[in-house]
């Protein structure tokens, strides 16, 4: 009897084994696993007891307002430059802490400048 069961088990599995895979649902029904490792957002520790991966980032303050400038000059290069990549491409204003006024004429100033040839549109590699 152990016999016929044994040839039994294995052709009962064998139809199942299709119908897994042309379910078509697309959905696993075990619980998720894998991707990013325990911890914060990509991997990072949370800040948790003790102030372990705490991180203060100060805030940005508009260099423009803090010096009360209304024109962005295009011919002050030195100025538009710290404004600029290193490959010619305008720095955007969450990285300069730049308030979006002045962003919007320091964009200017620089287009104006690229095309009177103070400044590079972009540089060779």
């Amino acid at each position: 009897m152990s016999d016929e069961m044994q040839v039994k088990a294995p052709e009962s599995s064998a139809p199942a084994a299709p119908q897994a895979y042309g379910s078509g649902s697309g959905h696993s029904s075990g619980p998720r696993t894998g991707g990013r490792p325990a911890g914060g957002p990509g991997g990072r520790p949370s800040g948790g007891p003790g102030g372990r991966g705490k991180f203060f980032r100060r805030k940005k303050v508009c260099k423009f307002c803090t010096e009360k400038l209304d024109a962005i000059p295009y011919r002050d290069v030195r100025l538009l430059q710290q404004f600029v990549a290193e490959r010619g491409k305008i720095v955007p204003r969450r990285l300069t802490g730049v308030c979006t006024t002045h962003q919007r004429r320091l964009t200017r100033a620089i287009k104006q400048a690229r095309n009177i040839a103070l400044l590079p549109f972009a540089t060779r590699h």
